[in-house]
């Protein structure tokens, strides 16, 4: 099941958020240390992160902190900032830095059920694009599993390497 990590200091967002994302495998952080603590012990695929995290809740700078942070500690990891209603410019702020994406409060379960699953499954094609690329650096443009395909691109390493010329 997959891991998602939920970042807010409002422990009624998250009972909602656990009781929305059933399907998943969900940790709680309320804070930014606890948040980077949880992200290096649960190593989660997506996080949702309230900006307006303590000591200073009614700025974004400690959700800009830790959207930061988690980026550079997991750069593969999908951040969906969650904000309050009148924040957007801080939410288009943090998808600068490299969030994945934003939500504004109040929460609708469904869709934020559907934020995380569209969140995981594009880190799913990341991550397979990835090995895809790493298993085939010789024909790094061409990307497939199939056995016609490989048997292509392996004919073709081997032609590359013939010298033709007379």
């Amino acid at each position: 099941m997959s891991k998602v990590l939920v970042v807010d200091d409002d422990l009624g967002i998250q009972k909602q958020l656990k009781w929305s994302l059933t399907d998943f495998d969900v940790v709680f952080a309320d804070d930014r240390e606890s948040a980077i603590t949880q992200l290096r012990r649960f190593e989660p695929t997506v996080v949702t992160l309230d900006l307006g995290l303590p000591p200073d809740p009614a700025n974004a700078s400690e959700g800009l902190k830790a959207l930061e942070e988690i980026l550079s500690l997991a750069p593969h990891t999908k951040v969906i900032v969650v904000t309050g209603n009148n924040d957007k410019e801080h939410a288009l702020h943090a998808i600068e830095l490299g969030a994945y994406d934003f939500y504004q409060k109040p929460i609708d379960s469904d869709t934020i059920k559907i934020l995380v699953a569209r969140a995981l499954h594009v880190s799913s094609l990341e991550a397979q694009n990835r090995r895809l690329m790493a298993t085939r650096p010789s024909m790094g443009r061409i990307i497939g599993v199939s056995e016609s395909i490989q048997t292509v691109s392996k004919r073709a390493e081997k032609i590359a390497k013939t010298d033709i010329t007379t």
